[in-house]
């Protein structure tokens, strides 16, 4: 998953009219971000699962298991990833996201 660098992940107040401006709906809008986040989110886990399946081993026990420094590597540049749901703002507000509305 590519994630864009320049997603501000610090806390900010965000203006409600202009987050309703391309939907002309502030609930349309908080629903096609909640379902982009949760795209992104999904496909977030089934990538990091897939990173740490290459460092699962049958017979592991508990001292080789907490030893493994690359598996901690994977796991804390996941950790530093922005949450989904600003990715989905950001992507929003950039108009990277196409959706329709099919009662229009």
């Amino acid at each position: 998953m590519n994630i864009d660098p320049s997603i501000d992940t610090s806390i900010r107040t965000l203006d409600i009219i202009d987050l309703a401006t391309s939907t002309k709906n502030i609930y349309k809008t908080v629903v096609l971000i909640g379902k982009r986040a949760s795209q992104i989110s999904v496909a977030m886990k089934k990538e990091l699962n897939e990173k740490l399946s290459e460092f699962a081993n049958s017979n592991d026990n508990l001292e080789e298991v907490s030893d493994n420094r690359e598996q901690a590597e994977v796991a804390k540049k996941y950790e530093l990833y922005p949450k989904p749901t600003l990715i989905a703002i950001h992507e929003f507000l950039n108009n990277k996201l196409k959706y329709y509305d099919p009662s229009e």
